[in-house]
């Protein structure tokens, strides 16, 4: 599985890779004859397959399986992509994409549109939350069509141009057309902002992309004139992205001259990052939230945090990149991605975990460490001595495996159910939600998302209609795991209804209350 992790000055996290550089397109050149003659082998081997191989070959794909297999060959993170998945890969980075400005989820392989962007297309057209998409210019895209790349292809396109959907609503009888004129959609990093209580603010940032720090900045703006004092900056789940979006919001924290990270290269030596001058939260407590799936460029903020002595980590230990890669383009779109340096954290810590077993160890280690026990117990975690740094306050920080964080937070098993799972899997939660929000929409906006937040409460006539739409799509009740599951339940519940009414920046608002991580970070600011 390929993580995003990449520093680019590009880093992008667990999901592609962190620390890119984006370079030039590239020919097949070489100065060097040995290297030519190891090209011409390859060449040699590959036009004598396409020759004479006993049935007809696709060039074009065994030479992407030949790139793509070199490079993985390498190290984790060195890896070939096509031109279709690198406009993919890169574009959550770029900010923003050409599309009709839907979020979207399958359930019961048709396409639902869970929200609908402010300002965009499908608004303008007139979409609304709980439309089935079933039809895109008289292509069905349900059952077997209902798939992500297929679904891209049918509804995303370059700006100003049209595609026509059926739509399925559930307040309508019959289906009906609707003419989208494409337009240029944002792609948001930050995944909301909100004051957690009179003092302590709270951000969300779920990549570095080229908008992630003006969009921070922004959010910070915006919690400041709202009286923040403290601030949470929660990294959880985020791969990665741009190396120079974590070192400027770094660089809010730290005050002119510390160090927020350096790199060191075959080729380019050492390379330093320092802070400047221009931070504006230079003085403000702050608390940084990650996790397993917390990578590249989260690491290296966290790193900078930490091993400046400038605030507290809370949370688990994160994922272990940190290798650079460089990005190069080739002709026809396609692009690999080279490692090229590896990155270090201030006190001289390199937390890219060992990768010397082979890819298929590599990406099995989270898996690994929740079996071992590491998530529910921070003794679970062993660093050898040679790995034992100390930052300038006196505070000792490990390398060779992620950022341990300065305060544990076990993952918490103790409500979880199979029930609870099969509920979740098979998107109950989303078309009881759907169904609520569809009668009561008006009535949720007119008590507006603060008194939700606090007055709402989940009834257990509402639990009922839950779990009678299970039973319709194949999941039996089970009392007793009900019981056990029933607060996560209710909060479910309560999250997917925010979710639908006020997008992701109400879901975390309903879904952060009484979260353990949050609980660790208002706890760290009172010591």
């Amino acid at each position: 599985m390929r993580r995003l992790i990449v520093l680019l000055p590009l880093i992008i996290g667990v999901s592609i890779a962190a620390g890119v550089l984006l370079g030039s397109r590239i020919g097949h050149k070489s100065n060097d004859d040995s290297d030519e003659n190891s090209f011409g082998k390859i060449k040699a081997v590959l036009s004598y397959v396409q020759a004479n191989y006993v049935d007809s070959v696709n060039a074009e794909k065994l030479t992407d399986l030949t790139l793509e297999e070199m490079l993985q060959h390498l190290d984790p993170h060195s890896d070939y992509f096509t031109a279709e998945e690198t406009k993919a890969m890169n574009e959550p980075l770029k900010g923003n994409f050409d599309g009709i400005g839907i979020e979207y989820n399958f359930v019961r392989d048709t396409l639902v549109v869970m929200a609908v962007i402010p300002g965009g297309p499908s608004e303008k057209a007139g979409l609304q939350t709980g439309d089935r998409i079933v039809r895109a210019n008289d292509t069905l895209i349900v059952g077997k069509n209902a798939g992500e790349d297929f679904i891209r292809k049918k509804l995303r396109g370059p700006k100003g141009t049209k595609v026509t959907v059926k739509i399925k609503r559930p307040t309508k009888v019959a289906m009906f057309d609707v003419s989208i004129t494409r337009g240029s959609i944002p792609i948001h990093s930050v995944e909301g902002s909100y004051m957690l209580n009179g003092e302590v603010g709270y951000v969300k940032l779920n990549r570095f992309a080229e908008t992630s720090y003006d969009e921070f900045v922004n959010a910070c703006d915006s919690l400041l004139k709202l009286g923040m004092k403290k601030i949470v900056l929660d990294l959880r789940g985020n791969g990665g992205g741009y190396l120079s979006a974590a070192t400027s919001i770094a660089d809010e924290f730290l005050s002119k001259g510390k160090m927020i990270v350096y790199t060191k290269g075959r080729m380019d030596g050492e390379e330093k990052s320092l802070a400047t001058d221009k931070g504006n939260l230079e003085n403000m407590p702050l608390v940084i939230l990650v996790d397993e799936n917390s990578a590249s460029a989260s690491e290296i903020l966290a790193g900078a945090i930490q091993d400046n002595d400038r605030g507290e980590i809370v949370g688990r230990r994160t994922f272990g990149k940190g290798l650079v890669q460089e990005e190069k383009q080739l002709n026809d779109g396609s692009a690999f991605r080279l490692t090229i340096a590896r990155y270090y954290t201030p006190t001289g810590r390199c937390i890219q975990k060992p990768y010397d077993k082979g890819l298929a160890a590599y990406e099995a280690d989270e898996q690994n460490r929740y079996k071992h026990g590491e998530f529910v117990n921070a003794d679970s975690i062993k660093f050898p001595d040679s790995l034992k740094f100390k930052t300038p306050g006196g505070k000792i920080v490990y390398g060779g495996g992620g950022i341990m964080p300065d305060l544990f937070v076990p993952l918490d098993t103790s409500e979880g159910s199979k029930f609870l799972n099969d509920l979740f899997y098979k998107d109950i939660f989303t078309l009881w939600s759907l169904d609520y929000v569809q009668k009561n929409k008006g009535e949720l906006l007119k008590l507006g998302l603060s008194k939700f937040r606090t007055n709402f409460v989940v009834s257990d006539a509402m639990v009922n209609e839950l779990i009678a739409i299970g039973g319709k799509n194949g999941v039996e009740k089970n009392e007793a795991q009900l019981f056990r599951s029933i607060v996560l339940v209710r909060k479910y519940m309560k999250a997917a209804i925010a979710r639908n009414v006020w997008g992701s920046a109400g879901y975390l608002q309903i879904w952060n209350q009484d979260d353990t991580f949050l609980h660790a970070a208002l706890s760290t600011f009172k010591k």
